[in-house]
């Protein structure tokens, strides 16, 4: 049987002792805020201490949106350091990865920001041909990214391709997300769930300790080091402060940032658009 432990933004569902379902339901847009980080911290400690899970896959209830960028609209909130002494988003991430569960992000729309990041930070990730975009928007908008996608992105397709997503800004679809490695693989949309649900099933039927051996063994040859992590949050929290950065959101936020419509669904047109206005 199905069990669902409902929040306010993120839904747990126990599909069987060993497989979990993390699902982000935030409509319209699947903005990551201050509000989201406490339910996600309590997803992520019950990951890291549960005796019989295996897999959980992370995707969303949200048509269009898998995740999108930070809410900066919101009130600013502080939160104490993480487990791993990062602040609370990289923390989880860091967290997620190192995890000995495997875990899999099922992307269907928008994963900018941070929802590229959680993607990263996952082991696995599989996009829907016509659906999924992912991104790094946030240079767009004068802003560093602070998720880690510097530290992880040059490890998963090399410092070339990691540049070319970070220093563009732009939109990477599904097809060109899997030729660069940013993503295992893009399939036609009435394919995902399926494949994923057969995936993630197949790896709960195999060994909780071997799972978790395998995992650290390969995470010692792949993951950066929390230490790596540190930089990338204290540049993107000087950024935001930035005058070119709040010149450059304000723009957006005239445009229609933040609500339902054209700027959010083609965010990389339009934080391309600001250099030449």
């Amino acid at each position: 049987m199905t069990l669902s432990t409902k929040t306010q933004r993120v839904r747990l569902t126990q599909v069987s002792p060993s497989y979990w379902r993390v699902t982000f339901d935030h409509p319209p847009l699947n903005i990551f805020g201050p509000e989201t980080i406490p339910e996600l911290e309590a997803i992520v400690e019950a990951i890291e201490g549960d005796r019989d899970l295996k897999v959980v896959v992370f995707d969303s209830a949200v048509d269009g949106f898998f995740i999108t960028h930070y809410d900066f609209l919101a009130e600013p909130k502080s939160f104490p350091a993480g487990k791993t002494g990062l602040q609370p988003l990289p923390d989880m991430l860091a967290r997620i990865s190192r995890a000995p569960v495997a875990s899999i992000a099922s992307i269907r729309g928008r994963a900018t920001g941070v929802g590229s990041e959680l993607a990263l930070a996952c082991d696995m990730r599989f996009a829907s041909r016509e659906k999924a975009i992912l991104s790094q928007w946030e240079l767009g908008a004068g802003l560093v990214p602070g998720g880690g996608p510097m530290a992880r992105l040059p490890r998963l397709i090399g410092r070339g391709r990691a540049l070319e997503v970070l220093l563009s800004a732009n939109d990477i679809g599904g097809d060109l997300a899997e030729l660069y490695g940013y993503v295992n693989r893009s399939m036609p949309d009435s394919e995902l769930d399926g494949f994923v649900e057969a995936l993630a099933t197949r790896i709960a039927s195999f060994d909780k300790q071997a799972i978790g051996e395998i995992k650290h063994l390969v995470n010692l040859a792949s993951l950066p080091s929390d230490a790596e992590m540190i930089p990338e949050w204290d540049a993107f929290a000087a950024s935001v402060q930035r005058p070119a950065a709040q010149i450059r959101l304000k723009k957006l936020l005239d445009q229609g940032f933040h609500k339902p419509g054209d700027v959010e669904t083609r965010l990389g047109h339009y934080v391309g658009a600001l250099a030449r206005s």
